[in-house]
């Protein structure tokens, strides 16, 4: 399948670690967490830890912790659909393709539940056929992007006149969850919102970029070192201190079993600091600037990451032939995929 168009959108509010440090310390967690625990948000949120700003779609995040399960669960309802439409909306924009001329709308995320999901959302507020496929991809974690591309592969296979799009949309604010548990804490200086929306049809676009050679692998022994739970129905991440080293081995075993065409970019899922130092010497001589630098401005926004990395790499045009670029994501289960892109 080919690609053209791909749109990112995040947030309008804006916060710096600082910002976030400050939010900490005038809220009620002050109260609730160990000295120790705010020692660790201190150490994070004031040190230089790869990320320097964030973006949150839940309103008031100042009350974030303060918020219950159902008001949590209302902001989602709210805002995942809205991101995800802005995010397609500009993508359909770039594609000039009408939202009345989408067969397929496949939309990913884990940050929130809601039947009928997100797609039915999106369909009616950007006015998609009333016999457009909708399929909502739930509970794939942060590697949710590259399978729900392959998803649209095989739409796409079936039916080469279609035109599908695919959303990664991620609304973590709305899955903030603090108690002393080091895991927990640090999932709450990592992860933002956004979300990343691509257009794909069974002909080449104007780059003639296509998505091809898709692989996964799952480590299910190792599905609780990063999932969700549910504590007082709010969503709590798991996220153990081997979570760099179990994403280092399951993305090189991906990068063993490529194919013998050339790559000349690799494009990662950003989930942090130390995951990105992990898979470094993996993949040499490969830079992950773009991963790095979409952490920095964004944090880890789960599913949409190796998306905005994607449209971070593009800046310095696409393939050129002299090799593919290679994506991988990786996430809850234990999980990892990957994908190439070139011509």
């Amino acid at each position: 399948m080919y690609l053209h168009a791909l749109s990112t959108a995040v947030p309008t509010a804006a916060f710096t670690q600082g910002d976030c440090w400050e939010i900490a310390q005038r809220s009620n967690v002050r109260q609730r967490l160990k000295r120790r625990s705010m020692l660790i948000l201190q150490t994070i949120l004031r040190g230089d830890h790869g990320i320097a700003r964030r973006h949150f779609a839940v309103p008031e995040i100042d009350a974030v912790f303060d918020l219950t399960a159902d008001q949590l669960n209302a902001a989602f309802r709210t805002e995942a659909p809205r991101l995800a439409g802005r995010a397609l909306a500009g993508a359909l924009a770039q594609a000039g393709v009408k939202a009345t001329e989408l067969d397929a709308l496949l939309i990913c995320t884990c940050t929130g539940y809601l039947c009928p999901g997100i797609t039915s959302y999106v369909a009616e507020q950007l006015g998609l056929r009333p016999n457009a496929f909708l399929q909502d991809l739930v509970g794939l974690g942060c590697g949710a992007a590259i399978p729900t591309l392959r998803a649209a592969s095989h739409i796409l296979a079936a039916q080469p006149n279609a035109i599908a799009a695919c959303v990664a949309v991620e609304v973590c604010s709305a899955a903030f969850y603090l108690d002393d548990d080091p895991g927990v804490l640090i999932s709450a200086c990592l992860f933002s919102d956004g979300a990343a929306a691509t257009v794909w049809r069974g002909t080449p676009g104007p780059d003639g970029l296509k998505a091809f050679e898709f692989n996964t692998t799952h480590l299910p022994a190792e599905r609780d070192k990063l999932r969700f739970e549910q504590r007082d129905g709010k969503l709590r991440n798991l996220l153990h201190r081997t979570v760099p080293e179990l994403a280092a081995g399951a993305v090189a075993q991906l990068w063993r079993e490529r194919s013998a065409r050339p790559v000349s970019r690799v494009v990662a899922h950003s989930g942090g600091r130390d995951v990105l130092e992990a898979l470094a010497p993996v993949l040499e001589p490969h830079s992950l600037a773009a991963s790095t630098n979409i952490l920095r401005d964004y944090g880890n926004m789960s599913s949409p990451s190796v998306l905005f990395a994607l449209a971070e790499t593009m800046k310095d045009g696409p393939p050129n032939g002299t090799g593919d670029f290679w994506l991988v994501s990786f996430g809850a289960g234990f999980s990892a995929h990957s994908c190439r892109i070139g011509k």
